[in-house]
């Protein structure tokens, strides 16, 4: 029996119960891993209030990192004993160990530790498709970022100083802005106090961008369209604030024949073969120190319930885990 998350009926963070839980032997493509640090991320709230349904009860989070305990029949990419961390479904990294599917794990570099391992799987490798792949970025553009100073944008910003890239970056806070600035984030706006429309165009001369990235969703959505150069591209990959209400395909064509696209991680990753290049990629930036994981909140596993409100409420930056 080991420790783990589970919830019996979608809600707030109250919903979220710690309980034992037999954990078994893996099947056939399987393997069971013992947690040494777990990722905290939006995407589990979406699970916890029902906005992704799943069967209950269920378990919740998308991200580890720890050791092979036993290996299931057929899998031969990993062994007893071998370091891994992953960003994947099914959900139920919220567990001292959990069976889980072998496809989605990837061998930690002994050189990153686990606990770093655990907060930059999920958030790295969606800033890895993001700007690799989605919307290639060669360096020279000037780019807008929502949330600059959240976990993925942390890395985003890291990242696009890498790349020779001018970000934009939102943020809700002047401490926040001086946190993406530190990052490498080149322009910074207060969305509490600033119209973010009108600071991209003054920043880009009133061209606008040829990208954004939004994971803010129904608050920024209108406003991040108003943001794009003609032809520009619509990044869609979050909803904080709520989903996307429904609109015109008119507004796209009224902008200057926009294109928009809603991808997830989880598209990108489902070859074996793209996930390895994605996180050979992630590992490679953090081992040449082009990006630090910030782990800016620890709780222990316990603790979840407070975890959830804190990130929700937007009091929290860079990343957290949870220790079980």
């Amino acid at each position: 029996m080991v420790k783990a998350i589970r919830i019996n009926a979608v809600g707030g963070p109250e919903v979220m119960e710690y309980v034992d839980v037999e954990v078994g032997d893996p099947g056939p493509g399987e393997v069971r891993v013992r947690h040494a640090a777990i990722g905290l991320n939006y995407i589990d709230v979406y699970f916890r209030t029902g906005a992704y349904p799943q069967p209950l009860p269920a378990g919740l989070g998308m991200e580890g990192a720890g050791t092979v305990e036993a290996v299931g029949e057929g899998v031969t990419h990993l062994k007893e004993g071998d370091r891994v961390a992953y960003a994947t479904r099914p959900p139920g990294a919220y567990a001292e160990a959990r069976v889980m599917p072998a496809a989605g794990l990837v061998k930690l570099p002994k050189s990153i530790d686990f606990e770093t391992g655990a907060a930059m799987m999920l958030q790295g490798l969606t800033v890895q498709y993001l700007f690799r792949r989605t919307f290639p970025l060669r360096g020279g553009e000037t780019i807008l970022f929502h949330a600059a100073a959240g976990g993925v944008g942390l890395i985003a910003c890291q990242w696009a100083r890498a790349l020779g890239v001018t970000m934009i970056g939102t943020v809700g806070s002047d401490e926040k802005a001086a946190l993406a600035k530190a990052h490498g984030c080149t322009h910074t706006i207060n969305y509490n106090t600033e119209n973010f429309v009108e600071r991209v165009k003054e920043i880009t001369n009133g061209k606008g961008v040829p990208v954004v990235y939004d994971s803010i969703g129904k608050d920024t959505f209108i406003g991040s369209l108003d943001c794009l150069a003609p032809l520009g591209m619509m990044v869609s990959f979050g909803s904080a604030s709520g989903p996307v209400p429904p609109f015109g395909l008119q507004e796209l064509a009224s902008r200057g024949s926009l294109f928009i696209t809603r991808p997830t991680l989880f598209s990108y990753s489902a070859k074996r073969e793209d996930l390895e290049n994605m996180a050979a990629e992630l590992f490679a930036m953090v081992d040449t120190h082009k990006i630090k994981i910030d782990i800016n909140q620890r709780y222990a596993l316990k603790d979840v319930a407070q975890a959830h409100r804190d990130l929700e409420s937007r009091k929290t930056t860079g990343s957290t885990i949870l220790l079980p």
